[in-house]
């Protein structure tokens, strides 16, 4: 069974950083490449942040750029997001997602497999 667990989501000040992780069981996703949603209420999910199966490319929303950072540990099938200089903005629920290689990394659709998310809270 597949599986994508994702933790490390919080209550933060503006200002602030959170590190998200998640932890992909089930099946090998080092080579797949993988990226990072949010999802806040009343919205739609929106990209944040991909990354390619070797790690060597990295995508990022406008809205998060200089500010987050995705990586990832194939050795340890674990896909990270690093968030510092959080705003209220940021405030929402955090998935990180499977992607069929060969597709557009900012659509939803090309994600094949979700983790349950986090939720990440920023005050002013």
């Amino acid at each position: 069974q597949v599986q994508l667990v994702e933790s490390g989501g919080g209550s933060v000040q503006a200002g602030g950083s959170l590190r998200l992780s998640c932890a992909t069981s089930g099946r090998t996703f080092s080579r797949y490449p993988m990226g990072w949603f949010r999802q806040a209420p009343g919205k739609e999910r929106e990209f944040v942040a991909a990354i390619s199966w070797s790690g060597g490319l990295t995508y990022y929303a406008d809205s998060v750029k200089g500010r987050f950072t995705i990586s990832r540990d194939n050795a340890k099938n674990t896909v990270s997001l690093q968030m510092n200089s959080l705003k209220p903005e940021d405030t929402a629920v955090y998935y990180c997602a499977v992607r069929e290689g060969g597709t557009y990394y900012e659509r939803p659709s090309s994600y094949i497999y979700w983790g349950q998310g986090t939720q990440v809270t920023v005050s002013s």
